[in-house]
């Protein structure tokens, strides 16, 4: 390995920043300094944390770094093919949504909530990184053919509706009617795809949601998964000329994921299509057993997660509490599905357990997720819920910073509660944690 000083680089393009440098690493090595900039490698710029993530893995690199001070260092390195070169890049910028859908959750968002939670993405990279949805109408034929270069896969797609005219029309814009095309080249390519549709009655249902289901069951395995979720409103954007689904119409969308799923097990041995946990609660239903769920691909869409909770619930044997009182923290419709369950931990833990209701004054009485709920709501709830020995809320309504959605944080929570507060994502870790 050896550097090659250089002149200051003048750069136009995007480059990724050296954030962190691990130790014992080549990086380390080579006495790379936090703050400078990869440009290129292999005469390629770099363009974000993905392309640097592919450059790097050649085994002869020729590097050329911008450090802190403007100057230009080329770095020729020679080492084992995939490995790493110990650099952390900076996060990247995120690509931001220019879509204007008509259903779009973030225009429901309340005034003067945390500002990152106002950031529209619709990132090809967070798609594939951390399973974000994506519409892919931002990306021109360069942007899309490095999903096929760089193999991105799996990738999550919102689809909403495969007629040009239906889904250009739900996300407000001109474009995005190419979607099957754009599907067959990536799954032609052997990219593998989770697909999903948020339902809006008149818009995307009955017929044109059959049409939907059909035409990307045609596309082959490579597409994993079609979720089906329900359109959802907050008090700021009831306006929208969506509303919300009405149980006889969330039922009949639960009958045409059926009559998928009989086809997908038939001819594919799996579930393929999935109702959203919120679809089911919507039509009043209780939710699938967990042969509906296969392997778990998409709880973190909402698709399973009601399940995964009741059996968890159910399989637990609580530890003995005896004469304690705790509170269990949920959103106002989740109170009525864990009830019957808490009440057997309760026999079976000698505790009063208690589930808390939290209705969302800060979203609106529509919005009933847990992971919604702001900080001085739960709050609220819990001191009208009179003397408790401790309350289990959801950790999913924190951030990594520890805030609610209301940048309550939860110290200032625990500071006014005289309980013990304990933020947990399962039932039975919160209560052996007692």
């Amino acid at each position: 390995m050896r550097a090659v000083p250089g002149p200051p680089f003048v750069v136009k393009e995007a480059m990724v920043r050296i954030a962190e440098i691990l130790p014992g690493s080549i990086a380390e090595e080579l006495r790379l300094r936090i703050g400078s900039r990869i440009v290129r490698i292999n005469g390629d710029p770099v363009r974000d944390t993905i392309d640097f993530r592919f450059m790097e893995a050649d085994g002869r690199l020729e590097v050329e770094i911008q450090d802190p001070s403007g100057a230009g260092v080329v770095y020729e390195i020679e080492k084992p093919a995939g490995e790493a070169l110990g650099v952390v890049p900076a996060p990247d910028a995120v690509r931001e949504c220019a879509n204007k859908c008509v259903f779009c959750f973030i225009d429901g968002n309340p005034p003067d909530v945390r500002q990152s939670l106002y950031l529209r993405d619709d990132d090809f990279r967070l798609s594939f990184t951390y399973g974000s949805y994506v519409t892919l109408t931002n990306l021109g034929p360069r942007g899309f053919q490095r999903l096929i270069d760089q193999r991105l896969s799996p990738l999550y797609v919102s689809v909403h509706a495969t007629e040009p005219e239906v889904r250009m029309r739900l996300l407000g814009v001109p474009r995005g009617g190419d979607i099957l095309d754009r599907l067959t080249e990536l799954v032609e390519a052997g990219t593998e795809v989770h697909t999903q549709v948020v339902l809006c009655p008149g818009w995307n249902d009955g017929e044109h949601l059959e049409r939907t289901i059909d035409d990307l069951w045609r596309l082959g395995p490579n597409v994993l998964s079609l979720s089906i979720v329900p359109v959802g409103l907050t008090r700021y954007n009831l306006n929208r000329p969506v509303r919300l689904l009405e149980p006889r119409e969330a039922e009949a969308a639960i009958e045409g994921v059926d009559r998928a799923r009989r086809r997908a097990r038939s001819e594919r041995g799996t579930g393929w299509a999935y109702a959203g946990d919120e679809m089911f609660l919507a039509a009043g239903r209780e939710v699938p057993g967990p042969d509906y769920y296969d392997d778990w691909p998409l709880t973190e869409n909402g698709v399973g997660a009601v399940r995964r909770f009741l059996d968890d619930a159910a399989s637990m044997s609580p530890p003995p509490l005896s004469g304690k009182r705790i509170g269990i923290v949920t959103g106002t419709r989740m109170a009525e599905v864990m009830a019957p369950a808490v009440r057997r931990l309760a026999r079976a833990s000698g505790a009063a357990l208690e589930v808390i209701p939290v209705e969302n004054r800060l979203f609106g009485p529509t919005v009933t997720t847990a992971g919604l709920l702001a900080g001085e709501d739960v709050r609220a709830a819990v001191q009208a819920a009179g003397p408790l020995d401790a309350v289990l809320i959801p950790a999913e309504a924190l951030n990594d910073d520890a805030l609610f959605i209301d940048s309550l944080p939860l110290a200032s929570l625990e500071a006014t509660l005289p309980m013990d507060v304990v933020p947990a994502y399962a039932l039975s870790a919160a209560l052996d944690a007692l």
